[in-house]
């Protein structure tokens, strides 16, 4: 933060302002009577005082001097030029003393201190990447949020970029209380497994009965969070290493059944492309799932990126991800050959490198399924089968990355994960490469460096935050990388959804209607939204975020 931000600065810069000013004015009228006295002693000319000070104004501001120039005495003349002299030096001390610090105040937008009057939201202690997915996760869900923030520049940033944040110590009474901690529903702790403690008993001093959920980073520390008043503890490289483990298994993950109540006889699932499936290859048109099994793509993650809905000429490649929507049992029979035919080659091992938290998490699941695997890691523990730099060729060639089915990145560096993907892709194009990433920016890069699946801890955390913060509300698994939720649509109501142009003014698609109980999955262009239908939409954070904020409840 600038030093011109705070209040104290602030009367500084008065006082300094305020000092000068009347300093400047006391020399301008010490001059205007020394002019004054000039022109009648040496120049024998009589003028008021108001013309004189005039004189003065304007040999300052250099605007000229009007009919009095030139002057015959000498005396006049040298008065002239002190004059011109110091009302140079004024200007020059004027810029910055007082212009440029005003200046700098007016143009630099500063956090607030203290949260506006809202009710009924979360507070956020501090911002991080994870706190940045949350954020995008409450935004969809219209709930508001207040983020405290103790860096003076970060908090500044924030505040420029958009977010609800304060300028606030979350350990202290006073920082929770100015982000109106009794009126919220929950507080959410991630900075450290330390700090968090500190944090969670500041919260029960301020306000016992609010909810408050702590992020772990290692799960061992849990019973002291709880101890602390920790109403949710969570560990989310845990769950990141069991979703990326999902992923090696080809499990189907996220039924919308499991995250929002609409429907016994409608899902929407990520079907995960692998090497060696039949629909590699295909354009979305060509795969024919709608004839085939009853079911809609509405969207579809190519390299990273998500598109909704998908072109029908978008050719589907190892490691696209499909978010299809229809009934379970449609859905399971488009998934079961799509499994098998992944694993009709015979090569089922998996590799994985790095075992810390998320690796381990990894193995776990791994041998609950009965599928072999290989650990690499720096270093040489119990469960480590090949010791050595998983960015380096020999040591995934030892640990059989050519033959393998699948590797497993967990590394927490990207910079690692993004290097191994380039050396494992390197050493066989046949191979499936599932990556964490720590950092939702590195995500793409992955992909661009030839992963099939990116999942970022970012997204993982901001995922069961939010669904620990809202009770389980319309979240989708850590491991489904799009957003879906229901909402009331005023905006559509008596409309077509071609009529209403979801879809290219939102980036969404609807991809089921409930209405007094019944629930619609062939909602198409034609179909017309009536006042009180509630929408099931799906699409990106920022998609969801934009169709709420133009088409959702004011």
């Amino acid at each position: 933060m600038s030093g011109d931000a705070h209040p104290g600065d602030m009367n500084e810069l008065r006082r300094r302002t305020l000092y000068f000013s009347v300093g400047v004015a006391g020399i301008m009228l010490a001059f205007a009577v020394a002019y004054d006295y000039g022109m009648w002693a040496y120049e024998g000319s009589r003028i008021s005082f108001l013309h004189a000070v005039q004189i003065v104004v304007e040999t300052f501001t250099t605007t000229g001097y009007g009919s009095d120039a030139p002057w015959t005495s000498p005396q006049m003349n040298v008065l002239v030029i002190v004059m011109d002299l110091t009302g140079t030096l004024l200007i020059f001390l004027a810029l910055p003393v007082v212009f440029f610090p005003l200046l700098e105040d007016v143009l630099t937008t500063t956090a607030p201190e203290v949260a506006e009057d809202v009710s009924d939201h979360v507070v956020i202690a501090t911002h991080s990447p994870r706190a940045s997915a949350l954020v995008s996760e409450l935004d969809s869900q219209g709930v508001d949020y207040v983020v405290v923030e103790p860096d003076d520049d970060r908090a500044d940033d924030l505040f420029q970029d958009g977010y609800d944040v304060i300028n606030a110590d979350p350990d202290s009474v006073a920082g929770l209380e100015a982000a109106r901690l009794p009126r919220a529903r929950a507080l959410v702790a991630d900075v450290s497994d330390r700090m968090d403690v500190s944090i969670v008993l500041t919260a029960r001093e301020v306000a016992d009965d609010v909810r408050v959920v702590s992020v772990l980073e290692h799960p061992e520390r849990a019973s002291y969070h709880r101890l602390a008043g920790s109403d949710a503890v969570l560990s989310p490289r845990s769950l990141l290493g069991e979703s990326l483990a999902r992923k090696v298994l080809a499990d189907l993950t996220t039924d919308l059944g499991e995250a929002i109540e609409v429907g016994e006889d409608f899902d929407v699932a990520e079907v995960p492309v692998p090497r060696g499936s039949d629909l590699v290859g295909r354009t979305i048109a060509e795969a024919g799932l709608r004839e085939r099994a009853g079911i809609n793509v509405v969207g579809a993650w190519f390299a990273g990126e998500f598109v909704s809905p998908p072109s029908p000429d978008a050719v589907i490649e190892p490691g696209t991800v499909l978010l299809v929507t229809g009934r379970p049992e449609s859905i399971e029979s488009l998934a079961a050959p799509i499994r098998s035919e992944a694993h009709r080659s015979g090569r089922r091992e998996a590799v994985v490198v790095g075992h810390g938290e998320v690796g381990r998490a990894v193995t776990d699941r791994l041998a609950e399924a009965g599928l072999p695997y290989t650990v690499v890691d720096r270093e040489d523990r119990p469960a480590v089968d090949v010791v050595g730099d998983g960015t380096d060729p020999a040591v995934l060639q030892e640990a059989g990355v050519e033959s393998a089915g699948s590797v497993v990145l967990a590394l927490p560096d990207d910079t690692e994960t993004e290097f191994a993907t380039l050396v494992i892709r390197d050493l066989s194009d046949d191979v499936e490469v599932i990556a964490r990433a720590e950092d939702p920016e590195s995500v793409t890069k992955t992909y661009r460096a030839g992963a099939d699946y990116v999942l970022s801890l970012a997204t993982v955390t901001g995922r069961i935050t939010a669904s620990a913060v809202l009770d389980g509300g319309s979240v989708l698994s850590p491991d489904t990388q799009v957003q879906v939720i229901k909402t009331q649509a005023p905006g559509l109501a008596g409309r077509t959804l071609g009529e209403a142009q979801v879809r290219s003014r939102t980036g969404c698609t609807v991809v089921a209607v409930e209405r007094n109980g019944q629930v619609f999955t062939d909602v198409g262009p034609r179909f017309r939204v009536e006042t009180g239908d509630e929408v099931v939409v799906a699409g990106t954070d920022e998609g969801t975020n934009r169709f709420v904020e133009l088409l959702g409840p004011g």
